[in-house]
């Protein structure tokens, strides 16, 4: 995958360049944020709920949920999250909530 990361004005642009097949894997974060799927088709799974998008489309990601997407065609994905951080090698961290190993598993084999 080939991933952008884009900062200005305390909001930082994640662009993730997906090749069809492939799986962002799930992650949750404590509180809101944009996503929007700019090209192509995506499987998006949000608390084990699945829903097929195709782009341009924009979407809220709730607080607290799992979700991940999987690659239907070669897709441009770009998440959108208020933060003051602006380093690429940073920014997971302070964004992506941590998930226990056994909750990781789980959510890594619903997506398949």
């Amino acid at each position: 995958m080939n991933i952008k990361h884009h900062f200005g004005g305390s909001v930082y642009l994640k662009e993730t360049h997906i090749p069809a097949g492939h799986i962002l894997v799930q992650h949750k974060h404590i509180y809101d944020h944009l996503s929007f799927l700019a090209s192509g088709t995506v499987e998006l799974q949000v608390e084990g709920e699945r829903q097929t998008i195709s782009g341009p489309s924009g979407l809220v990601i709730e607080a607290g949920k799992h979700h991940g997407v999987k690659a239907l065609t070669d897709t441009v994905w770009l998440c959108i999250h208020a933060t003051d951080c602006t380093d690429s090698e940073d920014v997971d961290e302070t964004l992506i909530q941590k998930a226990d190993e056994p909750e990781m598993h789980s959510i890594v084999e619903a997506m398949r």
